[in-house]
């Protein structure tokens, strides 16, 4: 078996430039795609009720976990996506429902100024008995992509989930980039995730 090559400085950890990389990748794009139809029923139950824990639906839940390789170990919310948009706005009941129904897994927050990420995860602690946590400032708009990254993977990191692990509901497009930009697990537009 060959030896994978270890990059020097400068090199960006691309793919192998070696011949075949092309049938490679077919083939494993290939192998994964006629293994799922297939998969044995326990490991369907176990997905279906992760998916059920996390307040997913099974085909989001596929998806994502599909796209990241891993299970999500946490979600982070955005105030938008909590419709808690300006000062004194309290969570909605049927959101509120949503989040005390989280099993297993972490929930995080970030917010827009002027709101204040620390007072607004308190205040849903306090009315509604949910722990946020991290909560964090949002990424203003001032901010380049890769200090979006930083920030995101720093708030993360100090809670202890691996950022490939955690999906971002948010309700604008500017959030879904940030979970691209983070190399966040995915996605999950507000809309589909609080429906009912």
């Amino acid at each position: 078996m060959a030896e994978r090559p270890i990059h020097g400085p400068g090199h960006n950890g691309g793919p192998t430039m070696e011949p075949g990389g092309g049938w490679r990748n077919y083939a494993w794009k290939r192998a994964r795609a006629d293994l799922l139809p297939n998969l044995p029923l326990p490991v369907i139950q176990r997905r279906l009720k992760r998916a059920t824990e996390l307040g997913l639906d099974f085909k989001t839940y596929a998806r994502v976990h599909h796209s990241a390789g891993r299970d999500i170990v946490a979600i982070l919310f955005s105030n938008n996506a909590l419709r808690m948009i300006r000062a004194g706005q309290g969570l909605p009941e049927a959101r509120a429902e949503k989040l005390r129904g989280l099993q297993n897994c972490g929930a995080g927050l970030l917010s827009h100024p002027p709101q204040d990420p620390r007072a607004l995860a308190a205040s849903i602690e306090a009315e509604h008995a949910i722990r946020l946590t991290p909560a964090g400032v949002a990424p203003p708009l001032s901010e380049t992509w890769g200090e979006t990254r930083a920030r995101l993977r720093a708030l993360l990191n100090d809670a202890g989930y691996l950022p490939g692990a955690v999906v971002l509901v948010g309700d604008t497009a500017l959030e879904a980039d940030w979970a691209a930009t983070a190399a966040l697990a995915g996605h999950v537009a507000a809309d589909r995730y609080f429906s009912p």
